[in-house]
């Protein structure tokens, strides 16, 4: 799975899954852009990596005018992105009836605006090379529902059905960009210490024995096959092979990274 030679933009790159991705593509030879909300997140994922093979660039994925700006630096810096790796995302864990609608858009915002705004500047971007992959992050709660993720559900959803159109569109119109979404499960983020907490008050099950707070260990446990907990690295093996030559007959793929999670 070699990608060397090639340029990637990985966002939300400043923990979690998208540091792993960034990580793993820069270990197959890739040259990394690593964008963030959070600046100095991104700046060590660059600094892990290795400032002769990384860069780091702060990002707020709602904001159109950031994504212009950071493609006009690409353009300036290195000509043109190979992979792009739409992975910021936020998670709000509430009853869809108590969920207020400044959260439901917010989530909306980052979750999908995010992403279509990433597949777009990123097709503008390869076309000048004429090819391309695009790898966008969903879920496995863009596939099936879950009690308190209706929010997230809905923009999971999205991504997983616009990352199919838009594949559809670019291969029928003779580009060589491919688009494949990738469906993590139960993997060990920060995500679940952040604004996901309030999902115990939906599904108190899921909370750790004797704990009022989330533990993926304690879920993992609970509903997946064999009880096993996924680690970024999981996630970014997939995002490798997606980017890679190896993966050159997928396009409009849902690739799932689950352990079985989905399959009963």
């Amino acid at each position: 799975m070699d990608c060397s030679g090639r340029v990637a933009l990985v966002t939300g790159a400043g923990d979690g899954i998208g540091r792993a991705c960034a990580i793993a593509l820069a270990a197959h030879g890739a040259r990394v852009i690593a964008t963030d909300i959070d600046a100095a997140s991104a700046a060590k994922t660059a600094e892990m990596i290795g400032l002769d093979q990384a860069r780091s660039d702060k990002l707020d994925v709602t904001v159109e005018a950031e994504w212009l700006r950071i493609f006009d630096d690409i353009a300036a810096n290195e000509g043109a992105i190979d992979i792009m790796v739409n992975n910021a995302g936020i998670a709000i864990g509430v009853s869809f009836v108590d969920m207020s609608l400044a959260d439901w858009q917010r989530q909306n915002a980052v979750n999908l605006d995010g992403v279509f705004m990433g597949t777009k500047y990123a097709t503008l971007s390869m076309a000048a090379k004429g090819k391309g992959s695009i790898i966008n992050i969903s879920s496995v709660a863009g596939i099936v529902g879950a009690p308190g993720l209706a929010g997230y559900c809905a923009t999971k959803g999205g991504v997983r059905l616009f990352s199919k159109a838009a594949a559809a569109e670019l291969a029928s119109g003779g580009l060589d960009i491919r688009v494949n979404s990738v469906h993590p499960g139960l993997i060990d983020t920060p995500i679940w210490g952040k604004d996901i907490g309030g999902l115990l008050a939906v599904a108190p099950q899921m909370a750790a024995e004797g704990s009022n707070r989330l533990d993926v260990e304690s879920m993992s446990e609970k509903s997946v096959p064999g009880g096993k907990m996924g680690k970024p690295e999981d996630i970014a093996n997939a995002v490798v092979f997606l980017a890679s030559d190896a993966s050159s007959y997928m396009t409009g793929s849902e690739v799932v990274v689950d352990h079985g999670l989905t399959a009963t």
